[in-house]
């Protein structure tokens, strides 16, 4: 499977991430995905972070790896991020412009933080 022209394929035995087009994930799902604390922490440090540059261990959140694990299928499944191999480590990135497109201002309301 090609997406965002990289190729996408397993590392080991691990599967390649499966990914949601922002433009086939209903607004429910979007905010469902939004609404969870973890969810929304991570979703706000990608947001402040370069594309490509954050590994799934580098995140500050309260959940042991298979939470974690958990919480970024539910995002890849909202079509808030897309992930990829590098080597041993996957990386992230907000799909922000994608999902901007589909559901314009949501992450501009989501990410304010006052």
């Amino acid at each position: 499977m090609e997406e965002s022209g990289v190729a996408q394929r397993s590392v080991g035995h691990r599967a390649a991430p499966e990914h949601v087009q922002p433009d086939d994930v209903p607004v429910l799902t979007a905010l469902a995905a939004l609404a969870d604390p973890v969810r929304l922490s991570l979703v706000r440090e990608l947001a402040d972070s370069p594309e490509w540059t954050r590994a799934c261990g580098s995140f500050d959140v309260p959940v042991g790896k298979a939470a974690l694990s958990h919480h970024f299928a539910v995002l890849r499944g909202a079509g808030l991020v897309e992930q990829r191999d590098e080597g041993p480590r996957r990386v992230n990135r907000l799909r922000r412009e994608e999902f901007d497109a589909r559901f314009p201002g949501l992450l501009d309301l989501v990410l304010r933080r006052d």
